[in-house]
Parts: structure tokens; sequence; C-alpha cells
């Protein structure tokens, strides 16, 4: 199975993409298709034996609709014959992606088609170099971001012409129409001068250009979509316009038709509800602009340039130039391009922009650095080690990406009525024109014309469709802001469904590498002096308590000595002789089989298991001399995530392979609610299992290859962004910043995105549900309301705004955790040059 992402142009409404993906479903081949209307994007899973890109793009062509399409020409250079062009169209060709390469031998030139969400320039060049050649010039085609913005952008140039030109024309009839309601006598004294026939004919002017200009855009998406049964927002539109605009042409130059108090003229409604209605369209594509701020901001952060050393030369490349292993020299103040490793030099990064985190990280020699980061303080070399599609930077813009694109079951009610919703009203519509011809008041065609019209206007799929995609969008975006990736929509939803947050305990609420933590020495003993002794025997194990000790010696900048006849007891303890001095470490078991009694530090070795710490001994020369206790520290942040998670009303499970009583003296120090301990590695699943009965939603937080079958058991996985590749692949949710501050934040912002789509939702179907019946008159054989066609029309433009302006809200959530000093950091960040 393949995967085709492609952008689709000209959707207004959900009833487009439940039209756009029922065509791409009846596709012979294809197994999944997902359509969104916020990304205008489509996502198409097929077996490439069946059917390929090319019926794909068909089916979207045939249901109405654009695919995103962009052309490049490069320049090859290397090329002598016939066989050399085949040879480079041929390895073109090949590249998923690409439509079309056609490759002219005279003018040197290769031209592509190809699908911007599927392949960039960079890929092309490349595909080109590995066949032998060269690229003689720069591309003057556009990546993905440029060719979607770039055809916004001209999508809402045509908006704003459009408007302009509806308004100008629309604007005189509805002047003219409402002028005798403040001037009663107005219609006479014009028609003495001009007679109503004339009147009728300048209206008739002014409302085809409108009808037939600015309205255009409504016919051809409109018609499109009744032709192929599946009508939508456009349809609507453009039958109620028509009706209008074909009653008063009707009522212009052939009058006779229609009952003589029945002769008027509705220019003014169908040219006012084009206006009105492309207000809505222009100020909604405004809004949804912003609703993809945070990808923008996420693909500002990529460096447009790397300094490049080859052959001892420094050069200045564009960014899709640089490959792997290449030497890149960063200076203060710059971006970081891509990812590596650091080869030369050391500085400080700003690493805020990917992980939340506002302290800016040091880096030296043997560091790895992010596309993206901005280098604060010196200048150093790195090796590229990720480049393009893989950089960190890149597969974060990814997941955002696919997890807007993304449908969360929520949506599921809306598409059902979306499904029937346009159809249903076409015959509300009709039943409405009944209903006024045959029982209404006089004239009752005049009536049936005005409630149709009003009953096929004011009906809104739009604000349905995007009740869920924008609030998806922005919330995802936020979370990205905020170092939390959700890599499926859905997960937005799960998350704040979670009752019970299971925490793995080594690398989740610990720092995941052993510290020394404690050292006391008996009277007579030096401490420093004691930890040099201890250190030297243990510097040649591998085992994490010896190199906790080991390292904590040499950043107290002790010298560790050679030792001599060391010796191990398996279960209890090591020896060696250091400097002539026998020196002895090990459990207590241990001084015990040597004959030393440790009751000299029975309160120290009480006060370490209280706290979960599991106490070592030292002896030297035969004297019992420290009390050592190496523990895996808890992280700074642990505590407070978990009373924010406790005040979010949410139980908190630890899961550790430690005894009992640690377990329970760190649950103790830490407010934990259920302890789960001794768990070995391969019965994390079965924990989760345990915790995930009677009926409770559980989600589990881990970073190691032995948390993946547990994230994967669980109702939502959290991956600690610093862990590793297989834990976050299994995981629904990633925490960048490494720490467990991203899981209140998480589900903060969860809850507050589901309420957003939930208000959404509510305010599209009681908007329809309400405003429908009051189009179609329910009002008016007990009120005498109407609803006229033109505050149908400004009422549906409305809708619509009203749930992206509602979306947008999300913007400035301010998560529970954030960091003081997270604002000033990047403040900071931001005003080094790039």
């Amino acid at each position: 199975m393949k995967t085709l992402q492609v952008g689709v142009q000209g959707m207004t409404c959900a009833s487009c993409v439940m039209r756009v993906e029922k065509a791409l479903n009846k596709v012979e081949g294809v197994s999944e298709a997902v359509v969104n209307l916020a990304t205008e994007r489509a996502s198409v899973s097929f077996d490439p034996e069946q059917t390929n890109t090319e019926a794909i793009l068909g089916a979207i062509a045939e249901s109405g609709y654009n695919a995103t399409v962009a052309e490049v020409s490069l320049g090859v250079s290397g090329m002598t014959c016939a066989s050399c062009v085949m040879r480079v169209e041929k390895a073109l060709n090949k590249v998923d992606g690409v439509l079309e390469a056609t490759v002219n031998l005279a003018t040197e030139r290769a031209t592509i088609k190809y699908l911007p969400d599927m392949v960039s320039v960079g890929q092309l060049k490349a595909a080109v170099r590995e066949t032998g050649y060269e690229i003689l010039e720069s591309s003057e085609g556009k990546d993905q971001v440029d060719v979607e913005r770039e055809a916004r952008e001209r999508e809402l140039n045509a908006l704003r012409r459009n408007l302009i030109v509806a308004s100008i024309f629309a604007a005189p009839l509805v002047i003219f129409v409402m002028l005798p309601m403040f001037w009663p006598g107005l219609p006479g004294r014009i028609e003495e001068v001009v007679p109503k026939q004339i009147e009728f004919y300048i209206s008739f002017i002014f409302g085809t250009i409108v009808q037939f200009g600015p309205g255009r855009r409504f016919y051809r998406t409109g018609w499109a979509s009744l032709r192929h049964g599946s009508p939508d927002m456009n349809s609507l539109v453009m039958i109620g316009t028509t009706a209008a605009y074909g009653y008063s042409v009707v009522a212009t130059f052939l009058p006779f038709l229609l009952p003589k108090e029945s002769v008027m003229v509705y220019y003014e409604a169908s040219a006012a509800i084009i206006a009105l209605i492309l207000l809505g369209k222009y100020l909604e594509a405004v809004a949804k602009g912003r609703t993809s701020e945070a990808i923008k901001k996420l693909m500002a952060l990529q460096a447009k340039t790397a300094r490049v050393i080859r052959d001892g030369q420094e050069l200045e490349l564009p960014i899709d130039e640089v490959v792997p292993n290449d030497v890149v020299l960063v200076r203060p103040g710059e971006k970081i391009p891509v990812d590596g490793t650091v080869l030369e030099g050391s500085s400080y990064v700003d690493e805020s922009m990917i992980t939340g985190e506002p302290i800016p990280v040091q880096k030296s020699d043997g560091a790895e650095v992010v596309g993206g980061t901005i280098n604060k303080t010196g200048s150093f070399k790195f090796t590229a080690t990720k480049v393009g599609a893989d950089t960190v930077l890149a597969q974060i813009i990814k997941m955002v990406e696919e997890a807007q694109g993304s449908k969360p079951r929520i949506q599921a009610l809306a598409d059902k009525v979306v499904s029937v919703f346009v159809p249903i009203v076409m015959v509300i519509a009709a039943i409405t024109f009944v209903v006024w011809y045959f029982f209404g008041p006089a004239p009752a065609l005049t009536y049936a014309l005005i409630n149709t019209v009003a009953v096929l206007i004011i009906a809104c799929p739009c604000a349905m469709g995007l009740a869920t995609p924008t609030s998806i969008m922005v919330g995802t975006g936020k979370a990205a802001e905020m170092g939390v990736l959700f890599r499926k929509g859905d997960a937005l939803q799960s998350l704040q469904e979670a009752k019970v947050i299971a925490l793995d305990k080594t690398g989740t609420l610990t720092k995941g590498k052993p510290e020394l933590t404690d050292l006391v020495v008996q009277a007579g003993f030096e401490r420093d002096e004691t930890l040099r002794l201890v250190a030297s025997v243990e510097k040649n194990s591998e085992h994490p308590i010896a190199e906790a000790i080991v390292e904590n010696a040499k950043q107290q900048g002790l010298e560790l000595a050679e030792i001599q006849a060391f010796e191990a007891t398996p279960g209890f303890g090591v020896e060696a002789t250091v400097e002539d001095k026998l020196v002895q470490i090990g459990a207590d078991r241990y001084m015990t089989k040597l004959g030393l009694d440790v009751n000299a530090f029975a309160a120290e070795a009480g006060r370490l298991a209280d706290e979960g710490k599991s106490p070592l001994y030292a002896a030297i020369d035969g004297k019992l001399a420290a009390i050592i206790a190496v523990a895996d520290p808890i992280k700074d942040s642990t505590p407070e995530a978990i009373t924010t998670l406790h005040k979010l009303g949410l139980r908190v499970a630890m899961i550790t392979g430690d005894n009992r009583r640690t377990a329970n003296a760190i649950a103790k120090q830490l407010g934990i609610d259920e302890v789960l301990a001794e768990v070995l590695p391969d019965g994390k699943v079965d924990a989760v299992k345990g915790l995930q009965g009677e009926g409770r939603k559980v989600a589990f937080v881990g970073d190691g290859i032995n948390d993946a079958p547990a994230l994967a058991q669980a109702d939502i996985g959290l991956a600690i962004g610093t862990g590793t590749d297989i834990a976050i692949e299994s995981a629904d949710v990633i925490l960048m910043a490494g720490d467990l501050r991203g899981i209140p934040n998480s589900i903060a912002l969860s809850k507050s995105t589901l309420t957003n789509i939930k208000q959404n939702l509510f305010w599209a179907f009681i908007y329809n549900t309400v405003l429908i019946p009051v189009a179609a008159g329910v009002l008016y054989p007990a009120f005498g309301i109407l609803l006229s066609p033109i505050l149908a029309a400004a009422a549906m433009g409305l809708s619509s705004i009203f749930v992206l302006t509602n979306a947008l809200r999300l913007r400035s959530f301010k998560p529970p955790m954030e960091a003081e000093t997270a604002a000033p950091a990047r403040a900071e960040a931001q005003a080094l040059p790039a």
C-alpha cells in the first residue's frame, strides 16, 4: 500500500469534503481517503497494483475540484545524447509524487510536474545528481509551503476582487430598495422622472453583472456538485440566487406570465446575497489562514542556507543542498540548519522552539544539535547527520500536519449529518415553496419565492464542516509550541477521557541516570578521600551504581588511583587494594560476612530506606568507613506535575520494578495514588490492563524500548521525547521537553480543545436547527415575522466566522505548568539575527 498526500483547492464546506472523499473511495484500489477542509488536503491510501496517482487526481477533478500541482524547471548539465535524456527522465519519474518529467537535450532543461505535498524540489535535484548529472541553476519552482501559500493568496485576492465588484453593483440596488422605508413618497417621485420599467432594466444590468461576474464561482462549483448528485453550499447559493434573479428577469421581460400583484423584481436580493456570502467567505479565508499560524511558525524556524566546509572551502549553500556527513559551521546568533553532532567548539543553544525548555543547553564535542534551534554564544562545527525530511524539525512539522489532517471520533456525527444535510435543506425549501404558494397570503408566489430563497441561503454546512478541523489545527499547533506533539488528531480527544495516568518510574518520574546522593563517613575518615578510594575500585565496572560513584568523584575533581588484586563476590560486593589500602564495598550482608557491625549507621540506613534508597557500605583496611546511597533522582518537575494532575481530577499510578518498600517510599514522597511494584519489563502490559479494569481509561507514560508494548496497550500512550525511537513510534503523544510538565499541559489543552469543538458543533447545529425553520416562515402565523434573504445571507456568513473565531481562541490557551522564564528566553532568542 502507498499513501498519497495531495492538496485540494476549491472546497468551501463539509459537503465538499464528503464529495471528494466519496469520489476518491470509489476509485478501485483505494483503501482509505481522508479529506480535511481546514488544511485543504487529501490523504489517500491505495494499492499501486490496482490504481495510480493519475486516477486519484482524476477523481478529484471529476468531483469538481483541483489538485495542488506544482511545476519546476531545472537546468541539467552533462547530457550529451538521447540516452542521457532517457536516464534523467527515468530517474525523475521514479520519484514518488512526480506526475510527469520531460527532459530537453537542446535546452538542457528538465520540466517536472509534481505534488508539492509528496516531494520537494531538493529531492528532485538529488534524483538528477544520483544519475551522474549536475544542476545548472537554482529551481524556479516552489516547495510545498510556498505553493500552498501562493494558492491561498491567489484565492484570497480573487475573493477580494469579487467582493469589491459585487459590493459596487449590489450597494445601489439595496439602497434604492431601502430608501422608501425612510422616505415614503420617494417611489412616486422617482416614477415621475424614470418609468418603472426603466428602473427594472437598470436593476437588471446591475444584477446581471453581480450574478454572472462575482457569482460565477458559485455556478462553477455548484453545478458540478449537482451533476455528481452531491450538492453543497455552492449549490444552495446557486439555486437560491438563480431563483431570485430568474424570477426578476421574468418580471422584467415577460411580466404577462406572472399574476399582476406578483410582478416585482428581486435583483437587490440576489446581488446582496452574493456580496454578503463573498464577504463571509473572504473573512473566513483570512481567519482560516490564521489557524495554520503554528505550522507557519515551525516552518519559519527552518534555516534557508547553511555554511558548509567542503574541500577546505567555506560555502554558503541552500539548505536543500546539504547532505549527510557535511561539516557545517555555525556562528553566534545563527540558526542551526540541520541535525548533527558537534565536531569542534562549544556553545549554548536555545532549543525552546523545539522542546519548550527556556534555558539554553550547553553543546560541546559529541553533543547532538537540532536544526531550527538558535546558537547563542560560541562558534562550532558539526557533522550533519540528518537533512531534509529526516531532521527533527521536519518530523515535528510532519507530525503536526498529520495530526491536523486527521479526524477525531467526535467528527463522526457531523460527517453523518453533513452527508444528508444539503439534500434535506433542498427538500425543506421545496416544501416551503409549496406551502406558501398554496396556503400563503397574496401575493402567494412572491412569499413562496422569498421564503424558499431564505431557506436555501441560510443553511450553512460550512460551519459544521469547519467546527472540528479548525479547533484541531489550532489545538495541535498550540501543543507544538508547548513542546507537545500529538501524532494524530484523535489523541486530542482520547487524552481528555483518561481517568488514570500510569507512569513508568525510571526515566519518566526520575532522570533515568543514577547519581550519588548520599555519602556519610565515620569519625576518623575524610569524605573526599573515602570517595576517591571507593571510586578507584569502581572505575572499571560498567554497573550503573559504580558509574554514578565514579562520575561524582570526577565532578569533584578527584584523581583516581590504580588498583591491584580486584575481586568480586557475586551477590555481596567487591574488594581491591588501592595505594596499599584494602577497600571493600557492598551491601550490609557483605559487611556482616566481613565481621563488621553496620549498626553505627542504623539511623542513616533507616532514613535512606524511607526515601526509597538502597544503602551500600564501604570498609577501609578492615574498618567500617562509610554508608553510600546511589539513586535515580526524581526530576525537578515531577512533584509539581503530579500535584497539577491531581488538581485536574486524575489518579496517578506508578509502575516500577523496585521492591515494594522502595516503591511505596517514592510514592509517599510524591503523593502517588496507586503503586504497582516489582513489575518485570514484560509485565508492564498486564499492569496497564489491571489499571484498565472497571472500565477506566488509562494513559501510560514511558520512555524505553520495554515501554513500547505498554504504550500500545494503554488507551493513550505518551512518550518522553528524550526516550527511544521505538517508544516514540508506539505513542500517541510525544513530550519533547523530556519531563512531566507536558502531561498536565497536554491534558488541559485536550480538555480545552474538546470543549471548543463541542461549542463549535453546538453552534453549527443550533444555528441550522433554529434558523432554517425561521427562514421557512414558522413565526409568521403567530408573530408576522419573516426573514429577508439578505439577512439570511449575512447570518450564513457570520455562522462560519463564529466557528473560526471561536477556534482561534485556543491560541490564547495558558498551560497550567508554563515555565516562568520561557517568555523572556524566547523573546531573547527571537531578537537574535537568523
